[in-house]
Protein backbone atom coordinates (compact mmCIF):
# COMPACT_ATOMS: atom_id res chain seq x y z
CA UNK A 1 0.00 0.00 0.00
CA UNK A 2 2.84 2.13 1.44
CA UNK A 3 4.45 2.44 -2.56
CA UNK A 4 1.23 3.09 -4.37
CA UNK A 5 1.06 5.69 -2.24
CA UNK A 6 3.71 7.17 -3.89
CA UNK A 7 2.75 6.65 -7.39
CA UNK A 8 4.63 3.62 -7.84
CA UNK A 9 3.35 0.67 -9.84
CA UNK A 10 3.42 -2.85 -8.05
CA UNK A 11 2.26 -5.90 -9.78
CA UNK A 12 1.01 -8.74 -8.04
CA UNK A 13 1.07 -12.21 -9.63
CA UNK A 14 -1.70 -14.05 -6.84
CA UNK A 15 -5.19 -13.23 -7.27
CA UNK A 16 -6.60 -13.82 -3.91
CA UNK A 17 -3.70 -11.28 -2.40
CA UNK A 18 -4.27 -8.84 -4.50
CA UNK A 19 -8.18 -8.77 -4.09
CA UNK A 20 -7.81 -8.63 -0.57
CA UNK A 21 -5.53 -6.14 -1.14
CA UNK A 22 -7.13 -3.48 -3.66
CA UNK A 23 -10.34 -4.22 -1.42
CA UNK A 24 -8.62 -2.58 1.56
CA UNK A 25 -6.80 0.53 -0.34
CA UNK A 26 -8.20 3.76 -1.30
CA UNK A 27 -8.98 4.48 -4.69
CA UNK A 28 -6.44 6.99 -5.49
CA UNK A 29 -3.76 4.35 -4.56
CA UNK A 30 -5.47 1.46 -5.75
CA UNK A 31 -5.06 2.63 -9.50
CA UNK A 32 -1.19 1.92 -9.13
CA UNK A 33 -1.71 -1.66 -7.92
CA UNK A 34 -1.80 -4.31 -11.06
CA UNK A 35 -2.63 -8.02 -11.01
CA UNK A 36 -0.56 -9.99 -13.81
CA UNK A 37 0.57 -13.33 -14.43
CA UNK A 38 2.26 -11.94 -17.66
CA UNK A 39 4.10 -9.06 -17.22
CA UNK A 40 7.87 -9.83 -16.50
CA UNK A 41 9.28 -7.83 -13.86
CA UNK A 42 13.26 -7.67 -12.47
CA UNK A 43 12.32 -6.45 -9.12
CA UNK A 44 10.72 -8.71 -7.06
CA UNK A 45 9.39 -7.60 -3.35
CA UNK A 46 9.04 -11.26 -1.48
CA UNK A 47 7.61 -12.58 1.78
CA UNK A 48 7.92 -15.96 1.27
CA UNK A 49 9.26 -17.79 -1.95
CA UNK A 50 9.55 -21.21 -3.11
CA UNK A 51 12.41 -22.69 -5.58
CA UNK A 52 9.87 -23.19 -8.10
CA UNK A 53 8.87 -19.48 -8.12
CA UNK A 54 12.61 -18.20 -7.96
CA UNK A 55 12.71 -20.38 -11.09
CA UNK A 56 10.15 -18.78 -13.26
CA UNK A 57 11.83 -15.26 -12.45
CA UNK A 58 14.27 -13.09 -15.35
CA UNK A 59 17.61 -13.54 -15.24
CA UNK A 60 18.67 -10.36 -13.48
CA UNK A 61 15.81 -10.30 -11.26
CA UNK A 62 16.74 -8.46 -7.61
CA UNK A 63 14.85 -9.98 -4.90
CA UNK A 64 14.19 -7.83 -2.09
CA UNK A 65 12.73 -9.79 1.19
CA UNK A 66 10.18 -7.85 3.05
CA UNK A 67 10.16 -10.63 5.78
CA UNK A 68 12.15 -11.00 9.14
CA UNK A 69 14.43 -13.85 7.58
CA UNK A 70 16.53 -13.83 4.49
CA UNK A 71 15.89 -15.83 1.67
CA UNK A 72 17.06 -18.96 0.06
CA UNK A 73 19.86 -17.80 -2.82
CA UNK A 74 18.63 -20.55 -5.54
CA UNK A 75 19.80 -18.34 -8.18
CA UNK A 76 23.33 -17.50 -9.30
CA UNK A 77 22.32 -15.03 -12.26
CA UNK A 78 19.79 -12.88 -9.71
CA UNK A 79 20.74 -10.77 -7.08
CA UNK A 80 19.25 -11.30 -3.22
CA UNK A 81 19.33 -8.44 -1.07
CA UNK A 82 19.40 -8.35 2.91
CA UNK A 83 16.86 -8.77 4.91
CA UNK A 84 15.23 -5.14 6.27
CA UNK A 85 18.87 -3.69 8.10
CA UNK A 86 21.05 -1.26 9.61
CA UNK A 87 24.43 -0.36 11.07
CA UNK A 88 23.68 0.63 14.50
CA UNK A 89 25.28 3.96 15.70
CA UNK A 90 29.07 3.80 17.15
CA UNK A 91 27.83 4.97 20.56
CA UNK A 92 25.37 1.47 21.06
CA UNK A 93 27.78 -0.66 23.27
CA UNK A 94 27.80 -3.53 24.12
CA UNK A 95 25.48 -4.85 20.49
CA UNK A 96 27.26 -6.58 18.48
CA UNK A 97 24.77 -9.48 16.23
CA UNK A 98 20.96 -9.84 17.08
CA UNK A 99 20.39 -12.20 13.56
CA UNK A 100 23.50 -14.83 12.80
CA UNK A 101 22.64 -14.19 8.83
CA UNK A 102 23.50 -10.16 9.35
CA UNK A 103 26.82 -9.06 9.76
CA UNK A 104 28.41 -7.64 12.99
CA UNK A 105 26.67 -4.28 14.42
CA UNK A 106 23.77 -4.40 11.84
CA UNK A 107 20.40 -4.93 12.96
CA UNK A 108 17.47 -5.83 11.90
CA UNK A 109 14.58 -3.31 11.17
CA UNK A 110 12.14 -4.84 13.42
CA UNK A 111 14.57 -4.13 16.63
CA UNK A 112 15.11 -1.10 15.33
CA UNK A 113 12.07 -0.13 15.56
CA UNK A 114 11.72 -1.57 19.12
CA UNK A 115 14.81 0.53 19.87
CA UNK A 116 13.11 3.70 18.70
CA UNK A 117 9.76 3.39 19.69
CA UNK A 118 11.65 3.38 23.13
CA UNK A 119 13.92 6.43 22.39
CA UNK A 120 11.26 8.31 20.67
CA UNK A 121 8.67 7.63 23.17
CA UNK A 122 5.86 6.27 20.87
CA UNK A 123 3.26 5.16 22.35
CA UNK A 124 1.54 3.26 19.28
CA UNK A 125 1.62 -0.30 18.98
CA UNK A 126 2.16 -1.40 15.28
CA UNK A 127 0.89 -5.05 14.25
CA UNK A 128 -0.07 -6.02 10.85
CA UNK A 129 -1.21 -3.66 8.09
CA UNK A 130 -1.70 -0.71 11.56
CA UNK A 131 1.40 0.65 10.63
CA UNK A 132 2.70 4.77 11.78
CA UNK A 133 4.10 6.86 8.87
CA UNK A 134 7.36 4.90 7.45
CA UNK A 135 8.93 8.50 6.71
CA UNK A 136 9.13 9.23 10.52
CA UNK A 137 10.49 6.01 11.59
CA UNK A 138 13.57 6.56 9.05
CA UNK A 139 13.62 9.97 9.70
CA UNK A 140 14.01 9.45 13.83
CA UNK A 141 16.59 5.90 13.12
CA UNK A 142 18.97 8.57 10.92
CA UNK A 143 18.88 11.35 13.35
CA UNK A 144 19.35 8.40 16.60
CA UNK A 145 22.34 7.15 14.25
CA UNK A 146 22.05 4.20 12.57
CA UNK A 147 23.11 4.00 9.21
CA UNK A 148 21.47 2.60 5.95
CA UNK A 149 23.30 -0.57 4.45
CA UNK A 150 25.20 0.06 0.89
CA UNK A 151 25.19 -3.25 -0.27
CA UNK A 152 23.65 -6.65 0.14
Amino acid sequence: MALCGKGIQVIMNRKKEYDMLKSQMPENRASYLKCSSNDITKIWLVERIDDKEQRMAPKGTVFIPISQFPLKKVRKDCTYLSTPAMKIPDTMQNIHSCENWLPRRVMSAWHIAGILHVLEGWSVHECGDDMMDPEKAWSAAIRHGFVPLTKA
